[in-house]
């Protein structure tokens, strides 16, 4: 859009930093690199192989992505992969709330939560992580807008058609 002859973009008027929990900051004075950790049996993060499946491993990967240059750490325990079946809340918190725990222990980097379930993001905030990111945008839990307001942390809202089970149909 043109205002007064200078062309601006809707990140003109963002703010440089937003404070977040602990005396943190998300800063997006730049473009910022994410790390993804999926701590699950069949992670495609860890190259193929057997999954991330402890918070050992999980923060182990973890410090070796922010010495690479990661901004952000990303932690999933459900794989959203076309086909993909959900599990169930105490399975996801079961795989993400140790791995948070461990890495929050070790390191101040960001930490974002992916999941779509409410009680699993309120959960991970509780436990250290900074963001949340939804796959569905909201869509799929509806106490997860509650949440993000509630404990008043930034959400990244992803598009998607569907849901992992069937949205390569769509």
């Amino acid at each position: 859009m043109t205002i007064t002859g200078q062309k601006r973009s809707i990140a003109d008027n963002l703010p440089e930093d937003i404070s977040l929990a602990n005396g943190r900051k998300l800063s997006l004075a730049r473009p910022l690199i994410m790390g993804i950790i999926n701590v699950t049996p069949d992670s495609f993060s860890d190259g193929g192989g057997s999954g991330i499946t402890t918070p050992f491993k999980a923060t182990e990967i973890a410090i070796r992505m922010q010495n690479e240059g990661a901004d952000i750490i990303d932690i999933g325990g459900e794989s959203t992969r076309p086909g993909a079946d959900p599990v169930s809340l105490d399975e996801e918190l079961q795989r993400v709330i140790p791995a948070i725990k461990a890495i929050r222990e070790k390191t101040n980097i960001l930490i974002s939560i992916d999941t779509y379930k409410a009680e699993t993001a309120s959960a991970a905030i509780e436990a250290g992580a900074d963001i949340v990111n939804d796959i569905s945008a909201l869509r799929f839990d509806s106490k997860m807008a509650e949440v993000v307001n509630s404990k008043d942390v930034p959400v990244i809202l992803m598009h998607m058609l569907g849901t992992p089970r069937d949205m390569q149909k769509n």
